[in-house]
């Protein structure tokens, strides 16, 4: 149904806390770039209405730094665009220091948590080799 995928890779050695809300954060930088993924509201039986979700299902895998670091190089020579959170962020407080902490790394020498992208399948699928299912 889809020729794309849309995948979010989590470092491993993460605690709980921090593996969903790098999640979260990184779908929502995907979703906001990508508009048609974003479906219609739901409604329950009663009316009420609720926000859309994601329309393409996301594949959440996950790998060590070694291979996000390897994930996010293929992501940067492919041109593919990506959200990306890196160690750093989880110790400030606001979206502009987010921006901020991000600015002072460079591909080779950032600490990433987690990447998300979505791109053509075969693609997306050279790109997240390495990355295993995430448990």
């Amino acid at each position: 149904m889809f020729d794309t995928k849309f995948v979010i890779i989590v470092r491993d050695d993460l605690a709980v806390w921090q593996k969903l809300n790098v999640t979260a954060f990184l779908s929502t930088g995907i979703a906001a770039a990508q508009e048609e993924l974003t479906g219609e509201d739901y409604r329950d039986r009663d009316g009420n209405v609720y926000y859309p979700l994601c329309a393409q299902p996301i594949i959440v895998l996950g790998g060590d730094q070694a291979t996000l670091s390897k994930v996010l190089k293929r992501t940067v020579e492919r041109s593919v665009p990506a959200s990306l959170y890196l160690e750093e962020m989880f110790a400030t407080g606001h979206d502009d220091a987010n921006r901020a902490v991000f600015a002072e790394f460079a591909p080779e020498d950032a600490r990433v948590v987690g990447i998300a992208f979505r791109t053509e399948k075969k693609i997306a699928d050279k790109i997240s080799k390495g990355a295993k299912m995430h448990a």
